[in-house]
């Protein structure tokens, strides 16, 4: 419950934030350092590990996923904090011998990583 409570304020916290205040750079640092394995750099789960998870990586650029942005637009921070596959993101990972180290997510880099997610995915229209 906890969880779900932190990302709800997070996800209202990066509606209200100004998407000029965003740093994208930062957000597709990120992306790249700690996504772009499963989701690939496009975002369409093409990434190395994207088939060798269960389920596969979805793609992101989806109608269906963008139709869920615009619903909830906090869902690509909700997806970090919550994980709803549970243990799927680090079981994937180290079971293809993946080290990556822990990240201690601040509200910027949500807020940052959600603005150049949205914007990549809004391109592929």
């Amino acid at each position: 419950m906890k969880r779900l409570l932190a990302a709800a304020l997070v996800s209202v916290s990066l509606v209200q934030a100004s998407p000029s205040r965003a740093d994208v750079a930062n957000g597709k640092n990120l992306f790249l350092q700690r996504c772009a394995m499963c989701h690939g750099p496009d975002i369409k789960g093409t990434g190395p590990l994207a088939r060798k998870s269960n389920p596969p990586t979805p793609d992101l650029t989806s109608p269906a996923f963008r139709k869920r942005l615009e619903d909830y637009p906090g869902v690509i921070v909700s997806s970090i904090i919550l994980r709803p596959n549970g243990n799927l993101i680090p079981k994937t990972l180290q079971e293809n011998g993946v080290k990556l180290p822990p990240h201690a997510w601040t509200v910027n880099d949500l807020r940052d990583i959600h603005q150049y997610m949205s914007s990549v995915i809004s391109k592929s229209r």
